[in-house]
């Protein structure tokens, strides 16, 4: 059994629309990560291992400012989860949709910033917004499936598909394989709609976002 599926055994969506929505997910997160990744130069708003790398380098031979965004993206992420936690809390069983709208709304207020105070306050608001998004599959206040991180998934990836070789079934193999290519392709499509349209690209984000709060709420009322 996949591991989306496992995550979201208890009933509250149908386990096959629980994987999409997942690789829905990592797509989005690899689309806004390209998106802050250009915009504040080299940092990211998803992958808070390599904000902890860089602001350990930072701290060593770097400029101030540097350190200071590396460390506020990881610490606006870590805010976005706990929003995302308490907001799921709230929700209940419809936490999925709720903590996806909760997502939308931080990524419309990051390109609004950006229009008013620059690259880096709404490159922080994503960074909350990317943190939010992990809690979407959270269970007993642990977060389910890595959406918006690749080195678990591909961890396990090689484990399942070292066990295959050996002649373990080959069905495990694929949602960490969808995961990764999600977050891939969303990061090149990230990466194409922010050299046409900047930082404004986070409203194709928004409305992704959106969308996939509808397709939850869809299957929670399956």
């Amino acid at each position: 059994m996949s591991q989306a599926a496992t995550i979201v055994s208890e009933p509250v969506m149908p386990p096959r629309m629980a994987a999409g929505l997942a690789v829905g997910l990592s797509t989005l997160a690899g689309f806004v990560d390209a998106i802050g990744y250009l915009s504040v130069g080299g940092l990211f708003v998803a992958f808070m291992s390599g904000n902890s790398t860089v602001l350990g380098i930072a701290t060593s031979n770097g400029p101030a400012a540097r350190v200071e965004l590396a460390g506020g993206l990881v610490l606006a992420f870590v805010v976005g989860v706990m929003a995302g936690t308490w907001c799921g809390r709230l929700a209940g069983r419809m936490r999925a949709p709720a903590v996806l709208v909760l997502v939308a709304a931080l990524l419309a207020v990051g390109a609004g910033l950006e229009l008013g105070l620059g690259s880096t306050p709404a490159a922080v608001v994503m960074a909350v917004a990317m943190g939010a998004e992990n809690t979407v599959f959270a269970r007993h206040g642990q977060s389910g499936i890595g959406l918006t991180y690749m080195t678990g998934t591909l961890v396990r990836l090689g484990q399942r598909t070292a066990e295959a070789v050996l002649g373990g079934p080959w069905g495990p193999v694929l949602p960490d394989t969808l995961l990764w290519v999600g977050m891939v392709v969303g990061a090149a499509a990230g990466a194409l709609v922010y050299d046409a349209a900047g930082v404004a690209a986070l409203w194709v984000a928004v409305a992704v976002a959106l969308g996939m709060a509808g397709v939850a709420l869809w299957g929670l009322r399956r």
